[in-house]
């Protein structure tokens, strides 16, 4: 059947010129009684038994050259592989309009195409089987994209899969994800805001480049919970946001519970903001930035439950450097772990390395170390001002070992330190006196002035 932009209109459900059509970036439903097309004038039938794939890509395809909506009324519709060209709005009935994965790599998929919406639609993917890199909703180098009002489920992959993608993803469910809820490689100018993150496999939402460079994704305001790492590994899975080799993203209002590696993870992620993120029991560093970074700030965020509440790390290794780590709280900080070595690194509150500000934080309850400044030669030009210290049994511990850097702890308040305010270590071993009691040191890298000690 062939279409014209006049004959489609015609068969719109009503056809009204001037409807009101959706505001960018807000998942308002539209009736559908407004300006588009019905998908069951090209034979979709909601709830039936066979794969409608062929018919619903007739349509799709249809709609996007007249550039008017495609309706989807409420049902389940059976497909896969289908593809989203240029001008491709698909809208249905939030959490009735169902389309079930029946075969392929993934439901729907772009590649190089423009102003892209979904809206409004359950992707199902019956937890079959998906290959790398693809998830119930790939799009590859689409721009104007628009993901709002969708609940994505039971994929055997990514739930959502981004590559070279600019747009936005929001108010979006994704549950039991094989792999990660939202994953983006590459982005070109992403906003993730207000979604939720539920029960996925090896991560919530992940922001990677295949090179390190400027990348600017915004993660707001989304809730992840209950984030394994199935994949295993030693930190590339489990955790609830990873930004790795993406440059300038901000990471901020988030609230992230029960992971099984990391809350936020940067990885060689220059210039990350972490703020006013909420953060409960996770298994290792609750926001980590680690590796080949230059430039952090780490600020106002709650941690409450982990092996380490913030590290900043990697000087000796991998060049990590240049961090602000300021006004956050961090309590309840355990030794986890069943061997000696994970036990002996764990526990610590605060952890920084290189060239880096510590100042005005809150820690409590660090079963080891309440603020750890470096770690033997892992030390370099390390500030510690103005933080308060509670019922950790070292408040502050600074390397002093041999080849170890400059640091400044002052103006700081310690209280219930059973082993020790301020201590000198080689490694994992005491080896002063408690500095800020008057210790006599040897060291004339380290600075310490002007701290209370209750």
């Amino acid at each position: 059947m062939a279409l014209d932009r006049r004959s489609i209109l015609g068969l719109s459900a009503g056809g009204i010129a001037g409807a009101a059509m959706p505001t960018p970036g807000r998942a308002t439903p539209m009736p559908l009684g407004s300006l588009g097309l019905d998908v069951t004038h090209f034979g979709v039938n909601a709830g039936s038994p066979d794969d409608q794939s062929a018919a619903l890509q007739r349509a799709i395809d249809a709609s996007a050259e007249a550039r008017v909506p495609l309706w989807l009324p409420a049902g389940t519709y059976i497909a896969g592989d289908l593809v989203l060209p240029s001008g491709a709005q698909i809208y249905g009935i939030r959490g009735a309009t169902r389309l079930m994965l029946g075969h392929g790599a993934s439901i729907v998929a772009s590649a190089r195409a423009d102003q892209v919406t979904l809206q409004g639609l359950v992707f199902d993917g019956r937890r079959e089987f998906l290959p790398k890199d693809r998830g119930l909703v790939s799009l590859r180098h689409t721009r104007g994209v628009r993901i709002l009002d969708c609940f994505v489920q039971e994929s055997g992959g990514d739930g959502i899969f981004l590559e070279g993608v600019e747009g936005e993803i929001a108010h979006t469910t994704v549950i039991g994800a094989a792999h990660a809820g939202i994953r983006s490689i590459d982005a070109r100018g992403l906003l993730v805001a207000q979604n939720t993150i539920l029960n996925t496999g090896n991560g919530g939402i992940l922001i990677w480049r295949q090179h390190a460079g400027d990348d600017g994704t915004q993660v707001l305001a989304n809730r992840i919970e209950n984030v394994e790492a199935r994949a295993g590994g030693t930190g590339e899975n489990g955790n609830g946001i990873n930004v790795f080799r993406a440059a300038n993203v901000l990471v901020a209002d988030n609230r992230i519970r029960n992971c099984a590696f990391s809350a936020v993870r940067g990885n060689s992620a220059s210039n990350l903001q972490v703020r006013g993120n909420a953060v409960t029991n996770v298994g290792e560093v609750a926001i980590f930035s680690e590796f080949s970074f230059e430039g952090a700030v780490i600020a106002n965020n709650v941690v409450d439950g982990a092996a380490i509440g913030v590290s900043i790390t990697n000087l000796h290794q991998y060049g990590g450097r240049l961090a602000v780590c300021h006004g956050n709280i961090v309590r309840n900080v355990m030794r986890t772990g069943t061997r000696q070595e994970d036990r002996e690194a764990r526990g610590i509150g605060i952890h920084a390395e290189a060239d880096t500000a510590v100042t005005g934080n809150v820690v409590e309850n660090a079963e080891a170390i309440g603020i750890r400044v470096g770690f033997g030669v892992g030390l370099r030009d390390v500030s510690v001002t103005g933080n308060v210290v509670r019922v950790c049994p070292i408040g502050i511990a600074v390397s002093v070992a041999p080849g170890a850097g400059s640091a400044m702890v002052a103006n700081n308040l310690i209280a219930d330190a059973a082993k020790g305010a301020i201590l000198g270590m080689e490694w994992y071993k005491a080896v002063t006196g408690d500095l800020a009691r008057g210790a006599e040191s040897r060291h004339a890298q380290i600075t310490v002035s002007g701290n209370r000690v209750r």
